[in-house]
């Protein structure tokens, strides 16, 4: 793009590049009424609302997906239904499709897919795989306990 505007030597100069544009998750966020698509900013604020509230334990979740895939769309109807049944109300699930937003990807050193990465609460953890183990996935969210 050439702004209008000529320089002294009469040559048009190049308008400044525009920063770019991150593109939306081609899988949209899933939840119950919850589930949203957070940008980094929406994140921190959520991250400061759960902070302030420790009488109302909220999951913050993020499932990283390859596309359109049978293996991602089970991953998110499995996902889908834990947190519908152990979570009521209680979770925000972000669904990243990494073909479509790879620098978050790379961030979050994401190095197979599904990856489910739970935010909040602390510690942060990350489960691999379609969730189609509900046992692991309760454990990995801590929301049932082992019995040693």
């Amino acid at each position: 793009m050439r702004s209008s505007k000529p320089t002294p030597t009469g040559k048009p100069t190049a308008a400044p590049p525009s920063l770019p544009v991150v593109a939306q998750p081609a899988t949209p966020a899933v939840g119950a009424g919850t589930a949203v698509s957070l940008n980094p900013r929406q994140l921190r604020k959520t991250l400061e609302r759960a902070g302030e509230a420790p009488d109302v334990e909220r999951y913050v979740l993020r499932l990283y997906v390859t596309g359109l895939t049978s293996r991602s769309a089970r991953a998110i109807k499995n996902l889908r239904a834990i947190c519908d049944e152990y979570l009521d109300g209680r979770y925000d699930l972000e669904v990243i499709d990494i073909y479509q937003q790879p620098v978050l990807a790379k961030g979050e050193q994401i190095v197979a897919a599904p990856t489910l990465i739970r935010k909040l609460p602390l510690p942060m953890r990350r489960i691999i795989g379609d969730m189609s183990n509900r046992e692991r996935v309760l454990l990995g969210l801590d929301l049932v306990r082992t019995t040693e």
